[in-house]
């Protein structure tokens, strides 16, 4: 039982003992070698860390470390990039979400006012709050004088009027000494009697489903105007918002599409390579078994120096079945992907969020604060010219009027048309201010010229307030009020009403201002659009991508900003859009199978809470759906979290921010559009890789096979293999992780969920190129081993040839999915061609410098010009077959 008097000094040690500090619990951090160590769970790395395991088993018995030296050195390069990536994210994350707990509070302590930081409030405490204030614990209201409070960042609403419910004093106990009880449930959300909640100067005055009693304060929430004293029941963890933070931190272990292709990508190079050497080794094996006359002798010895043999043949077939640059590439695609989209405002934290976004075939998205501005705006101002001529000389835009007729206040900031800072009062009044200002009008000034003679606040009960300024009285409010008090003929009625009528049909609020029982205007205010919006959504329509509004407001309004916006078709009708639009309410009511049915055409879901979003977030992806949210307050964090990818607001809560994946540094909606742009262009990128690799990877294969059927030595050392797998495709994976990102994407559907990362086309084209490159290479290894003869000038020149071709295969990598030009906008791939020249170099240091390490000798320039123009088809081939398909499929098609 707490006293209204406040704690004294005692209690408040014996509350922080019992009910701990009021800090939000942070999501607890992964120690920093947890969080390398997660890197070697992709798949990739796996097979590289067994092939490295086999590798090893073998250079014991070779007494050769290098191949497995190479290996380990891929795996940690790629894991060592990847997280620092990510920490360096974590680290600019932490900046932007600092939470101010030294933030100072009003209250009583031992019958006086004390101000103490925020996390030193306790249960019991008694906080007094004031406009502008934030609440900073969740408690009961015992006082309060026209109380209005914004808890958007809970419920999605901007305005509450609050009331306090003082408890029966007990008896024997003087008024001085009251007590009362936190028993109330703090994660209460009741439907409230009408004129509860959500009143103001023209709103409808009734409760809407899903908010918070009047009597209640929760921490978080804004003080928007008035007063009031309240005893807290709840502290840090305990508060709502510690409720739907924890939500938002659970583990829900869903995996990005692309960590689900990788993981299809390293079976199917694991099941190929292994079967490959295994069909090799026994196919050579019982060759020289049917063959070699050892096997007719007692020579144990011999005979296992050919099993060992033939068993590091088919190690060496495995070790080069694998990708080595893949964890590399994907990595560095994902890495400079999060940096490019840092400079887009789009602040991501997690690697493969960025490109996840490009799979996103649903966005679920708030309304308040994400698709609108969050700020109420005068939007029309319809004067009323009365007959009488009786009536008042005052116009509707007269400056006192408005000016004495508000208790509102902006930042000095924004009058002096400098950087704002929070603005306090009704937001309804904030809007009537802001377009004084827009009329260069100074109502500080005003308000000290027109002193007040009293005023009566607005209530939900009256839906008015009346403030009187010498002999003058002015009245604002809503407008069905105000106009019963005004004298109208029936004419001015009916013309008022029809205008009314029809902005409340576009989701507006209304209000009028009254002078002496006189109309002066009725007023349209609304929380605009950001301008951004229809755009980026048609954009989001075009790309194949569903747009759904989840959101706390009412039906009418949230149908209109849906029509507003584009997500629903403007020609429909109301009636036609009841199977596209919902309730919070009537989908809580169905079972899943129910919800199943209606999730994936729907639109628009109203007086939606956070459970209801999250259930929508969890059954789309029970569809099949790959789904982002958006969202900026705390009510948005479950779902954000349970999403493929969240999407929060720079200006949004911690807690929303903690939960989600990306940020949107400026809250636009467009930074969506290059984020899914991004995402898109980085799986195509990444693709282009894989398609450049595994031709590689063919070549080499057969090569090695090849070569051994025919009986001819290793034709690539060890060492070169290793430059060609690692160090090449180091470079390769940075020139096509390098590309920008291409707006056509934007013109294509959603990939497939379940589609593979290697597609029909890519397959036809690493076994058409990779088998033309091996017919060319195994040709000239035939010639020099059984023609020429072979010598190192000759191994020189077949090992160039041999990168040669994948150097030019760069071009048609970069182009692959495309039927542009490679040359088209090459200028602006100055990191291909930087990666293109450095390649280059690297081969020529290699062959002259490389020695017996590298097995090469230095070749003159005229040989070196040769086998630059000899390989030079694999470009100007692929460039014809891309004309060829420009001029005739594509334009058949």
């Amino acid at each position: 039982m707490e006293k209204r008097t406040g704690l004294t000094a005692d209690e408040v040690l014996a509350s922080r003992r019992e009910h701990g500090e009021n800090v939000l619990t942070p999501p607890r951090r992964q120690s920093m070698w947890r969080l390398y160590l997660e890197k070697y769970q992709d798949p990739m790395v796996r097979i590289l860390l067994v092939a490295s395991a086999v590798s090893l088993v073998l250079a014991f018995v070779k007494n050769d470390f290098v191949e497995t030296i190479g290996i380990i050195a891929a795996v940690i390069l790629a894991t060592t990039v990847g997280f620092y990536f990510e920490r360096d994210a974590a680290r600019r994350f932490d900046v932007l979400t600092q939470l101010g707990e030294e933030q100072p509070v009003k209250v009583l302590r031992d019958g006086r006012v004390q101000e103490i930081p925020r996390r030193d409030v306790v249960v019991g405490d008694v906080v007094i709050v004031e406009t502008g204030d934030e609440v900073p614990a969740d408690g009961h209201l015992f006082e309060t004088v026209d109380l209005q409070v914004d808890e958007s960042s809970l419920t999605g609403e901007p305005l509450t009027t609050k009331r306090g419910l003082p408890p029966t004093p007990p008896e024997g106990r003087g008024a001085s000494e009251v007590t009362f009880s936190p028993t109330i449930n703090s994660n209460l959300q009741a439907p409230l009697p009408s004129g509860g909640v959500g009143g103001g100067p023209g709103g409808d005055g009734g409760g809407p489903v899903g908010t918070y009693p009047p009597f209640l304060l929760l921490r978080s929430s804004m003080v928007m105007a008035g007063t009031g004293r309240y005893i807290v029941t709840a502290v840090g963890d305990e508060t709502e918002i510690g409720h739907v933070a924890r939500q938002a931190t659970e583990l829900t272990g869903v995996k990005t599409p692309l960590n689900l292709q990788l993981e299809r990508l390293a079976k199917l190079i694991s099941k190929v390579g292994t079967a490959l050497s295994a069909a090799a080794f026994v196919a050579f094996l019982v060759h020289d078994i049917l063959v070699n006359p050892l096997w007719h002798t007692g020579d144990y010895v011999g005979m296992t120096e050919v099993v060992l043999k033939y068993f590091m043949m088919a190690v060496t077939l495995i070790v080069m079945a694998v990708p080595e640059g893949l964890p590399m590439a994907v990595t560095l695609a994902l890495a400079l992907n999060m940096r490019r989209m840092l400079k887009s405002n789009n602040l991501v934290r997690k690697l493969q969020a960025s490109e996840t976004m490009g799979a996103v075939t649903c966005i679920c998205t708030d309304k308040t604060g994400t698709l609108t501005e969050n700020r109420m705006t005068v939007v029309a101002i319809a004067p009323f010219v009365p007959s009488s001529p009786a009536a008042p000389a005052s116009s509707p835009a007269s400056p006192s009027v408005l000016c004495c007729d508000t208790v509102a206040a902006l930042p000095l900031a924004l009058a002096l048309n400098t950087t704002a800072t929070h603005d306090v009062g009704n937001p309804t009044e904030q809007a009537l201010l802001r377009w004084l200002m827009s009329q260069g009008v100074d109502y500080r000034q005003l308000r000290d010229e027109h002193p007040i003679t009293s005023r009566l606040p607005f209530s939900t009960e009256r839906k008015y307030m009346t403030t009187t300024v010498g002999d003058t009285l002015y009245i604002k409010g809503a407008p069905e009020v105000v106009m019963a008090m005004c004298d109208m003929t029936d004419d001015e009625r009916q013309a008022a009403t029809r205008q009314l009528q029809d902005w409340q049909q576009h989701a507006m609020r209304t209000l009028a201002i009254a002078q002496d029982r006189q109309l002066l205007a009725i007023v349209a205010i609304s929380d605009p659009l950001r301008r951004e919006v229809p755009a980026a959504i048609s954009q989001c329509r075009q790309a194949g991508i569903d747009v759904k509004i989840v959101t706390g407001d009412t039906v009418a309004t949230a149908v209109e900003i849906a029509r507003q916006t584009g997500v629903l078709d403007d020609s429909q009708p109301l009636s036609a859009t009841a199977p596209l639009t919902i309730t919070g309410a009537e989908f809580a009511a169905m079972t899943d199978d129910e919800a199943l049915k209606v999730v994936r055409q729907l639109k628009v879901m109203s007086r939606a809470r956070p459970s209801d979003k999250q259930r929508l977030v969890a059954l789309l992806q029970q569809c099949g759906e790959v789904v982002a949210v958006t969202g900026d307050g705390t009510n948005d964090a479950p779902a954000l979290n349970r999403a493929h990818v969240g999407l929060s607001l720079g200006s949004g809560t911690s807690v929303a921010k903690e939960a989600s994946d990306i940020t949107l540094i400026d809250d636009s909606f467009g930074s969506i559009v290059h984020a899914v742009m991004w995402g898109r262009s980085l799986y195509k990128n990444i693709q282009r890789f894989i398609f450049f690799q595994l031709i590689v990877n063919v070549t080499a294969l057969l090569l090695v096979l090849c070569g051994a059927f025919i009986g001819t030595e290793m034709p690539l050392t060890i060492t070169q293999i290793l430059w060609v797998n690692l160090i090449m495709d180091t470079f390769a994976a940075m020139a096509l992780a390098s590309l920008p990102p291409s707006r056509e994407v934007m013109h294509e559907k959603p990939r497939s969920k379940d589609a593979f990362i290697i597609s029909p086309a890519m397959a036809r084209g690493v076994a058409v190129i990779g088998g033309l490159f091996f017919a060319v290479t195994f040709a000239l290894l035939w010639y020099f081993e059984r023609v020429a003869g072979v010598d190192e000038t000759e191994l020189t020149v077949f090992f160039t040839i041999f990168v040669m071709l994948q150097w030019w295969n760069l071009f048609n990598a970069k182009q692959l999915g495309s039927d542009h030009s490679t040359f088209r906008r090459l200028w602006a791939c100055r990191g291909f061609l930087l990666v293109l020249a450095l390649v280059l170099v690297g081969q020529w240091l290699i062959v002259t410098f490389g020695g017996r390490m590298f097995r090469t000798v230095p070749l003159s320039a005229e040989v070196w010009l040769y086998v630059f123009l000899a390989t030079s088809p694999v470009m100007i081939f692929g460039e014809v077959w891309r004309a060829v398909r420009r001029k005739f499929i594509v334009h058949s098609s």
